[in-house]
């Protein structure tokens, strides 16, 4: 696998010059992870950023009860563990593939640094990368504990739509292609796989949305559902 072809597919990283990038191709590798598999534990040491070539990732913690509390579920070309660029000595969450045949490019934090230094460009879309997962992380926890599960099932597929959607331009649906299931879903908004599907269920009856495997339908004419 070209790891040059990696960085270039990922729009985090069309501002890298290739020639710049292959001064660090050596010490780029790509590292296989089988589904259930941890990337890194809380309290491991913070010293490198990672990039998902192929498959998922799922980030969380545990509460004072062992409860998992699932912070983002990550796919292709996405990035993690960055607060390492910040600072953080020490994981304060855990990173576990959860596909088979996961396939993960571990970037040293000072290969990172000399990056952003040697590119002013590069340096600022890293730090609006991780202003903007932040604010998401942060939008999440309020609907988690301010929200009802129905509400947080439709903003929840607000940010899907920015996120994977776009307009069907014959009949001004939006359509979502996500790489979730239903339990990677779930898992995001706190709640169980069978709410979530009766839930998903009420919304196709009241004409809201349509959904398969990979691809979530809003109506146009039902964009402005009130959720009770």
């Amino acid at each position: 696998m070209n790891s040059l072809w990696f960085f270039e597919d990922t729009n985090l990283f069309k501002v890298l010059c290739p020639h710049k990038f292959k001064t660090y191709k050596k010490d780029h590798c790509f590292e296989d992870y089988s589904k259930k598999d941890y990337i890194y534990f809380s309290e491991d040491s913070s010293n490198k950023v990672f990039l998902i070539e192929k498959g998922k990732v799922k980030i969380g913690y545990y509460n004072e009860d062992g409860d998992e509390i699932i912070k983002a579920i990550l796919s292709r070309g996405q990035l993690f563990g960055e607060k390492a660029i910040l600072g953080e000595e020490k994981r304060d969450e855990f990173a576990q593939s959860i596909e088979n045949k996961t396939s993960i490019c571990p970037i040293a934090v000072d290969t990172m640094h000399d990056l952003m230094r040697n590119n002013q460009t590069f340096s600022v879309k890293i730090y609006k990368f991780i202003g903007y997962k932040f604010k998401k992380l942060e939008r999440r926890l309020q609907l988690l504990l301010f929200k009802d599960t129905k509400t947080r099932l439709v903003e929840f597929l607000d940010e899907l739509c920015l996120d994977y959607g776009y307009d069907c331009d014959k009949t001004g649906d939006h359509i979502i292609k996500h790489p979730y299931t239903q339990s990677d879903i779930a898992s995001l908004i706190g709640t169980s796989r069978p709410t979530l599907n009766v839930l998903l269920n009420e919304l196709k009856e009241s004409h809201y949305l349509n959904f398969n495997r990979k691809e979530i339908r809003i109506f146009k004419k039902d964009e402005e559902l009130l959720v009770n």
